[in-house]
């Protein structure tokens, strides 16, 4: 564009921007019943991408995204990713991943709202005070399984691209353009979906400038912009024994068990200090350096709080700096279940035969999940053959997800900050996420395009546990967020980018 041609323009939105705003801002207040509405239609589909018996239920989601973009007016289209492979070799087929468009007028910039609507299991049994499907309100919190992650978020975007709200003009545009990509597999990987981004590089994508994630949460009450996530690489350790489950009374003694030689691997993993002990990992990770220290030193983020409300008596780390670098910005590993084991109530007396963990290590810039991968098989098999067991040991990476971290002084930052501004009235905390959004670092290695996340989640949402809400004024102010974002992403200048 012109560059002459951009500041007329944004002359002119200078001096209706504030009365626009406004006017979306109450719209926003007097149909917020309606939004609720809305996420209560999403939440009650139980699309959990985990279970392939839940996959009806995921397709059924998909086509609800897809028939509220076409209500909204875009141009939309649901893209076939293949199928997917299950262990007992069958194939089952994904969910089609939609993608709308929203205006094309050369002269503005483009935006890409990236989000998911798959979810994690969820049961009322597992702890749940409500049904996790049936979105519920208590005190001003709206509980359901995905109303955070990620459903609300996706919600609170298409509320603020809708053309048909009685507020704007007929013939009044959006201030930039925008296209949607929403996937269903996100909470198992985003099967199939970097395939698609390869091949839609030069088409979808090639007329985007920004993209924007809102798949994360604030850290405090203050409102957020995260800059960096973690990466994951998920294992599974199997050690196999005899040729079937043993009776431990007249077994046991005279075999040697797999489940102990699992959890004495599993032993060498990480320290109970938080230091993980396999070789290669902790000295690949970058030190903190000067000035992220002064920046976490900034951070609203009460230590004392954030224990309480796990419910632990003590923490890893005691002062808020160390605390907010071992979530953010050093790799950690967790141990997740054992699969094989006995684990329902009662009493069972049997020696598995067969037993596989699994575990993960959140991986951070400098670390490349393949040399991840072998390091860890390389040391677990060394400490699995020093007990010269019998069993045999299988070591597999099912997930290599790489961190992802941007430049928080990108324009595509400051306007995140000056929309954060406007409708909260206060300067963000700049965050990074200790989870992974595995979809930022594809975004970035394949389209090369500047990537945001401007999160409205809660720091309280309680992502992937029981009893996950999003607030409603979250919900409802984060739509305003959008709003203003968009408005503040039409006055970057090409000089600027």
């Amino acid at each position: 564009m012109n560059i002459g041609a951009s500041l007329s323009i944004l002359l002119v939105l200078s001096t209706v921007h504030a009365f626009q705003y406004n006017q979306l801002a109450q719209y926003v207040d007097e149909h917020q019943e309606e939004y609720v509405e809305a996420l209560r239609d999403w939440v009650a589909v139980e699309s959990d991408s985990s279970n392939v018996l839940r996959r009806p239920e995921l397709h059924r989601m998909m086509e609800m995204v897809a028939q509220k973009l076409q209500q909204m007016g875009g141009a939309v289209e649901s893209v076939d990713v293949g199928d997917q492979e299950l262990p007992d070799r069958q194939t089952l087929a994904l969910p089609k991943v939609v993608t709308a468009r929203f205006g094309s007028d050369p002269n503005k910039h483009t935006l890409c709202v990236y989000g998911h609507v798959d979810v994690q299991p969820a049961k009322l049994e597992d702890g749940w005070a409500t049904e996790p499907f049936n979105l519920t309100e208590i005190n001003g919190n709206l509980y359901g399984r995905g109303a955070s992650d990620n459903k609300a978020p996706v919600l609170a975007w298409m509320h603020a691209v809708e053309k048909d709200n009685g507020v704007l003009p007929v013939d009044q545009a959006l201030p930039v353009n925008v296209k949607f990509i929403i996937e269903g597999m996100e909470e198992t990987g985003s099967n199939g979906l970097e395939a698609m981004i390869l091949a839609q590089k030069d088409t979808f994508f090639s007329d985007v400038d920004y993209i924007v994630v809102s798949d994360c949460g604030w850290l405090s009450r203050r409102p957020a912009i995260t800059y960096g996530t973690r990466g994951n690489c998920y294992f599974l350790a199997e050690v196999h024994g005899p040729k079937q489950d043993l009776h431990s009374g007249v077994y046991g003694g005279t075999v040697i068990e797999p489940m102990i030689d699992l959890i004495g691997i599993l032993d060498t993993l990480i320290s109970p200090s938080g230091k993980i002990l396999i070789p290669g990992i902790q000295e690949a990770v970058a030190p903190l350096s000067d000035d992220e220290w002064r920046m976490y030193q900034d951070i609203e983020f009460d230590v004392d709080d954030y224990k309480n409300k796990i419910g632990v008596s003590r923490l890893m780390y005691s002062n808020k700096v160390d605390l907010l670098a071992h979530k953010w910005r050093y790799p950690t590993v967790s141990i997740h279940g054992i699969e094989g084991a006995f684990s329902d109530p009662g009493t069972k007396t049997v020696i598995p035969s067969k037993v596989c963990a699994k575990f993960s290590i959140r991986q951070v810039p400098n670390m490349d999940p393949t040399v991840v991968e072998k390091k860890v098989s390389d040391h677990l098999h060394s400490v699995f053959s020093k007990r010269q067991s019998p069993n045999t040991l299988k070591v597999s990476m099912v997930i290599g997800a790489k961190p992802w971290l941007a430049d928080i002084h990108h324009p595509l930052f400051e306007a995140g900050k000056a929309a954060i501004k406007r409708v909260f009235s206060v300067d963000p905390d700049f965050i990074r996420e200790g989870g992974t959004i595995p979809i930022s670092r594809t975004f970035q290695d394949v389209t090369g395009k500047s990537i945001i996340m401007l999160p409205i989640g809660g720091f309280d949402d309680g992502l992937h546990s029981q009893n996950e809400k999003m607030s409603r004024y979250n919900y409802i102010e984060g739509t305003k967020l959008f709003i203003a974002f968009l408005n503040e992403l039409s006055q970057i200048t090409e000089a600027a980018v």
